[in-house]
């Protein structure tokens, strides 16, 4: 019997203890040796500099280890905002995740974002509240703030004990036992509790919540509702099998608690993944795998993180192949790979996230695409009225329908950057459009004075991004201060305008015109049925040439968004070159939309924030100085609460001041609200 394969996320708000519960994971399975701390930059899933330097998981670590015969491989998310995109893609390639919930500041806004992204994703969900190792820390607070927070009713299943004030020991309801510290530090069987006379309080304790799942699984088991009914015992097997049907509900979530720091509640965690997981989905035929992430090792190049869809020894390998585990920075070589698992590989062509490799060592998605130079998706779909330059998803590895992530994420900032050495231009050129196509959640903008702006969705993002450039690929460039992206709109339909570009023999003209979409909608469409019928090369450059041309915009403060483009006619020669196709579109369009034809909309952003009563004041009073309109305020008498619309202009660089005025104790997240006509 082949051996039971899970994967599995972790996600949580920035500090709620992610990694180093990764760490504990580890080291409870025997995969590390003693779990490394985030604060003295020594955990094992976060091996990039950027990553010990900063604290925090930038892109996602994959570990892998055994646990009950079972094989895991556990990816270890980002909890930044900056680097959602990296959550979104591993949400593609699990079974299952944990989500943290820090027991000192419950749901948090992130942790609310991460449960909405899973319950989208339909990945089964375990939540773990964490930092319970200070008894100031309410268990019980906790669960009634998931409960009225994320909507639905935590069943606990591990119950953590205090002595002195101290963490001693964990009680597991579904085992009706004691776990303790060994003098290793792993969480071992407390044998002589059950006849211990003094621990009678938490065997009743245990009973308590033992009856508890009961009632709830009985929801969701006829066998068991009739035991209950009948005051009969119901088996721990009975009623596993209960919590299985009642995990895969949306009314209920199965829920462990401890302290990762301290390394208690993990070994009860972690046997709940081997238990309540769905098995590995069947994929299609003929299919190699797909790709879930893509990675770039200096010295190596780029490898792709793929999930196999087929059973498959060496010697069966498409030629060109190789197949690794990861292991942080390490590639360790396999000679088979398995259905469901996770590998690095090596391929002998350039790969797409989302990526169908067959059987055949060929490529192949869900949805044909093309990408332009600065690594930009393009579709290739015909110019019927369809959006064009929005690209579409591709099927989830977990048989769920994935939007493209990109179009998820809108990027903010947008920084000029230039080579330090003219001769370095096509590598650096390279180079960012290998990171445009690693991360999905950065655009590269190039511009014919021989720059590029790169879009980013925050500060963090752009550091990282730069910092990479020079470590992983050897660039030396010149960066600007990152100013805010706005949006362009059309106030008005204009055209048709004219445009004829000749170069030598070869001619065109094009006659186009212009409308702005209704609401808030954000792409470029295309009309051109007459033009179904022209070459492939006549319509990618009639499209790529529109799309460059609406993402420099027309006052070059962001991109020309909401518009539908209609060409009228369109003439050329026999073989014209895709730049000539391109230049006579973009001056066509520079005719058409003048200044005066366009509005600017500016980013609002929605500030989520807490801080110790006593910096409220200041704090509040700061935002507002800002242009913020503050929407909502809460308080417990310790801590204040508030939510807040403020412009990005206005909050640029907010970190430094709000850690000023509130002396390092205010902690802050923000996501964008939409955008609204600007008034300066």
């Amino acid at each position: 019997m082949k051996q039971p394969i899970r994967n599995i996320a972790i996600l949580a708000h920035v500090d709620a203890g992610k990694t180093t519960l990764s760490e504990r994971i580890l080291f409870a399975a025997g995969e590390i040796h003693r779990p490394g701390r985030v604060e003295d930059g020594l955990a094992t899933m976060d091996y990039m500099p950027e990553e010990k330097e900063r604290g925090i998981t930038i892109e996602s670590g994959v570990a892998h280890f055994e646990w009950k015969n079972t094989w895991f491989n556990f990816i270890d998310t980002p909890g930044h905002v900056d680097f959602g995109a990296e959550v979104d893609m591993a949400l593609t390639a699990v079974e299952g995740a944990v989500l943290v919930v820090s027991a000192a500041s419950g749901v948090e806004t992130q942790t609310l974002a991460s449960f909405r992204k899973l319950r989208e994703s339909r990945v089964r969900t375990i939540l773990f509240v964490n930092k319970l190792d200070n008894p100031d820390y309410s268990l019980d607070e906790t669960l009634i703030n998931i409960e009225e927070t994320l909507g639905v009713r935590p069943v606990l299943m591990s119950v953590p004990q205090f002595k002195n004030g101290k963490m001693c020991a964990m009680l597991d309801v579904l085992s009706q036992s004691r776990l303790v510290h060994s003098e290793s530090g792993a969480e071992v069987l407390d044998d002589g509790w059950e006849s211990d006379a003094s621990a009678a309080e938490e065997r009743a304790l245990l009973k308590k919540y033992y009856d508890e799942a009961v009632e709830f699984a009985s929801n969701f088991d006829d066998e068991i509702l009739s035991l209950a009914l009948e005051n009969k015992p119901v088996p721990p097997k009975m009623l596993l099998r209960g919590l299985k049907a009642l995990a895969a509900s949306d009314e209920y979530v199965i829920c462990y608690a401890g302290s990762a720091l301290e390394g208690f509640g993990i070994r009860s965690l972690v046997t709940a993944l081997s238990f309540f997981l769905p098995e590995v989905p069947t994929f299609g035929e003929n299919e190699l795998g797909q790709v879930v992430r893509l990675r770039h090792f200096r010295g190596v190049g780029e490898i792709s993180l793929f999930r196999s869809h087929v059973d498959l020894l060496r010697r069966d390998w498409p030629a060109g192949f190789e197949f690794s585990r990861l292991k942080a920075n390490m590639l360790l070589p396999v000679d088979e790979i398995r259905s469901g698992d996770i590998y690095a590989m090596v391929s002998p062509f350039e790969t797409e996230l989302g990526q169908v490799i067959r059987l055949d060592g060929c490529g192949m998605c869900s949805e044909s695409a093309e990408r332009d130079a600065a690594g930009n998706v393009v579709e290739n779909a015909a110019l019927n009225g369809n959006t064009a330059g929005t690209a579409t998803g591709n099927a989830a590895p977990n048989g769920n329908a994935a939007p493209s992530i990109s179009e998820n994420y809108l990027p903010l900032l947008q920084t000029r950057v230039e080579c330090v050495r003219t001769e370095d231009y096509a590598h650096v050129e390279r180079s960012l459009s290998v990171l445009a196509r690693m991360d999905p959640s950065f655009r590269v903008q190039k511009d014919d004075g021989g720059f590029w702006y790169l879009h980013t969705v925050g500060e963090v993002q752009l550091d990282v991004l730069l910092a990479r450039l020079k470590r992983e690929f050897g660039c030396e460039v010149r960066a600007g201060s990152p100013e805010v992206r706005w949006q362009e709109r059309l106030c008005r339909e204009v055209g048709p305008a004219e445009n004829t570009f000749q170069i030598g023999p070869h001619k065109m003209s094009i006659s186009i015109s212009a409308s702005p979409l209704e609401g808030d909608a954000h792409d470029i469409r295309l009309s051109a049925e007459f033009m179904e019928k022209a070459p492939i090369e006549i319509l990618a450059g009639v499209r790529s040439a529109l799309l460059e041309s609406t993402e420099v915009g027309v006052l070059g403060k962001g991109p020309l968004v909401g518009v539908r483009f209609e060409v009228h006619r369109f003439e050329w020669t026999e073989g014209a070159l895709p730049p000539m196709i391109k230049k006579c579109c973009a001056d066509a369009v520079a005719k058409l939309v003048k200044p005066a034809d366009v509005q600017l909309y500016e980013p609002v952003m929605e500030l989520s924030l807490e801080c110790p009563v006593n910096f409220a004041g200041l704090v509040t009073g700061d935002i507002q100085a800002r242009e913020g309109k503050v929407k909502e305020i809460e308080g417990d008498g310790k801590t204040h609460f508030l939510k807040a619309d403020v412009p990005l202009r206005k909050i640029f660089g907010y970190a430094t001041g709000v850690r000023s005025i509130s002396k390092g104790t205010a902690l802050y997240s923000m996501k964008l609200l939409g955008y609204r006509p600007a008034t300066v």
